[in-house]
């Protein structure tokens, strides 16, 4: 069975680009040219395109996103927003697209139309890194003010309840000293575990449920990068110092150990500081970034090293693990004919710089608000008003285009949940459910922080 996936990863240095190769075979599949990618400001929109947000100076008061396609290697669409956007981020079908912004904002843009949906103030400082939770539901953010917040779209899209509420988050995490270096969520929807890392050298493993903290891991060194195992049992946290520690969620190392407590062990084979890192469930591999300008892929079962590619000039700052799209074959980036190129010469418009206040303009995209099949009951992230307001939005456009958007997303959704649920009841069994059972009656225990 061919293997499906593909690595793509940037640099901060122009000169260097985006690499993109496959996974299996280890051949350069595309160079992009002329990108300087911010630190998680690269990202594939839905398997459509690669996006990536750039600052070309520190200092620089304003920046770019370019788009490029899967057949040219240069960029095909250019967007100046208002402000300099550093992390960068497509929800799973690649609908929405936000940015984190230098002053502290976060804008939410609509993929289809480029319009700028919704613009709020989230930190007192630069926003560093934003995630999605498994089900595009809620929205997590980590700043230079040390603080993880954690974004209900359904609220923060909500004008009636937004005005209401003292504060549009949902938690604010505090406990960090420092800069929000990474974040990370697992699966469960509103059970999942958030796992931040920092400048002030710990990793906060958070309950979502709970809003608290369930355990703090201290590091030798300043952790940058952070990806969990799917079966969330451990973690891997890579280092400025050139390691990749792995770290557990359940059970404490042994006494022996020279890294600290809950460290099990580490990776090294980077001669600079790993600055991130990627999980391939499809072949079990973990993939590492550097400053060394490297990409590592090890065999997290014997800790090995499977492959390396050489990135380029600069050191290598991000790293996906995307799906081939189905329309591009093996080999097809050099040959843009067909289909690849039927397929990948579609992008959308740029990017609003700012919201459109005008009442008609607003009608004319649909703000595609996670559905009710894929929101727990009995969740305070649950808004009826304005799932039943979003569904006869789309009844009323009568859109074939948007309802096919929809069945193909619920589509994707499904899929990719009976994928998981197979994977984890094959190789893990009731691993995930003991994990949680084990932080949440970890006080009485004595095991958490």
């Amino acid at each position: 069975m061919e293997k499906m996936d593909l690595i793509i990863a940037s640099s901060s240095i122009a000169e260097a680009g985006v690499g993109c190769w496959d996974l299996d075979s280890g051949a350069e599949q595309l160079r992009y040219k002329s990108c300087a990618s911010t630190p998680h400001g690269l990202t594939c929109v839905g398997q459509r395109f690669i996006a990536s947000s750039q600052l070309r100076e520190p200092s620089a008061t304003s920046g770019s996103v370019l788009y490029w396609s899967w057949i040219k290697p240069q960029a095909a669409v250019k967007s100046f927003p208002s402000e300099p956007i550093k992390p960068f981020v497509s929800n799973s079908v690649g609908t929405y697209i936000v940015g984190g912004g230098q002053s502290g904002d976060i804008y939410l843009w609509e993929v289809e139309t480029g319009r700028l949906i919704k613009k709020w103030h989230a930190h007192y400082r630069a926003v560093t890194c934003l995630v999605f939770s498994s089900d595009d539901s809620l929205l997590i953010s980590g700043s230079e003010d040390g603080c993880v917040r954690v974004w209900s779209l359904i609220t923060v899209c909500d004008d009636y309840e937004s005005q209401r509420a003292s504060h549009l988050y949902e938690y604010s995490l505090t406990e960090h000293t420092l800069c929000v270096t990474d974040i990370v969520i697992g699966q469960g929807g509103y059970n999942a575990i958030i796992i931040s890392a920092s400048e002030d050298r710990t990793c906060k493993v958070w309950s979502l449920s709970h809003g608290r903290l369930l355990r703090n891991i201290v590091f030798p060194s300043v952790i940058d990068a952070i990806v969990l195992d799917p079966a969330e049992h451990v973690f891997y946290a890579g280092s400025r110092d050139g390691n990749i520690y792995i770290a557990a969620l359940s059970a404490e190392s042994s006494s022996s150990s020279s890294y600290g407590k809950h460290i099990l062990s580490s990776l090294y084979d980077h001669s600079k500081a790993v600055t991130c890192l990627a999980y391939s469930i499809e072949g079990n591999l973990l993939l590492s970034g550097s400053e060394d300008g490297m990409v590592r892929i090890w065999d997290p079962r014997t800790l090995n090293i499977v492959r390396m590619f050489k990135h380029g000039k600069g050191p290598v700052n991000n790293i996906l693990v995307v799906r081939r799209p189905n329309f591009l074959t093996l080999g097809a980036f050099s040959n843009s004919h067909g289909s690849s190129r039927r397929h990948g010469s579609l992008l959308p418009p740029p990017l609003e710089k700012y919201v459109n206040m005008d009442k008609d303009a607003n009608k004319m995209g649909v703000i595609r608000l996670p559905t009710a099949c894929n929101i727990l009951p009995n969740v305070p992230f649950n808004s009826s008003h304005i799932l039943d307001e979003h569904v006869k939005l789309v009844e009323q456009q009568g859109s074939s285009a948007a309802n096919e958007m929809e069945v193909e997303r619920l589509k994707l959704e499904n899929r990719k949940a009976m994928h998981m649920v197979q994977q984890w009841k094959k190789m893990y069994g009731n691993l995930h459910e003991f994990c949680v059972n084990e932080f949440l009656k970890g006080d009485d225990k004595g095991n958490i922080d």
